[in-house]
């Protein structure tokens, strides 16, 4: 099973838009997964009670668990403040350490409205995400200007699904 995390929980996000669109994606290759929406964070979740693992809601071990039980996680990244956002960050100090990713195999694909495409995020996640022991996936899309090249939920450019389609068939033998 693939995981798709949503990397932001900003409501009606187009980091929400591109995860649907990539499950969409995978589902046409005959691959099954998950979206893992970080807008499902329990609002208390970065709270002390993060480090209280006794403490933690029910809520937060569903989504919790939704990781250790994936196979393959694919990370859709929005740039946030020239990195990634804190929350996805916070969410990974939440999972068990080190086994929740250790030995599974990553896939990011980085979006920002600017024109680097979230390139210094996806170099922060990749050095977060080895340190835990996911093997991330060498290609990794850069969607920059994303927010002018997608409408209803759909790209405008071919580019950008070409991309994605080029990195799902590496993921998938990866």
């Amino acid at each position: 099973m693939i995981l798709i995390i949503s990397g932001t929980n900003r409501p009606d996000s187009i980091t929400l838009q591109i995860a649907r669109l990539y499950q969409e994606m995978l589902a046409a290759h005959g691959q099954a997964s998950e979206l893992l929406d970080l807008q499902d964070l329990p609002l208390d979740f970065a709270s002390p009670s993060l480090y209280k693992s006794e403490l933690y809601s029910q809520a937060f071990l569903d989504l919790r668990r939704q990781v250790v039980t994936a196979a393959k996680i694919v990370f859709i990244v929005p740039e946030y403040n020239c990195s990634y956002p804190g929350v996805l960050k916070a969410f990974i100090d939440g999972l068990e350490y080190p086994d929740a990713l250790r030995r599974k195999k990553g896939a990011l694909v980085g979006l920002s409205t600017g024109s680097q495409g979230g390139n210094i995020a996806l170099s922060h996640l990749t050095d977060v995400l080895n340190y835990c022991g996911l093997h991330v996936l060498a290609q990794k899309p850069r969607l920059p200007f994303i927010h002018k090249h997608l409408q209803n939920g759909q790209f405008t450019n071919p580019l950008y699904h070409q991309l994605l389609e080029e990195q799902i068939a590496e993921f998938i033998t990866f």
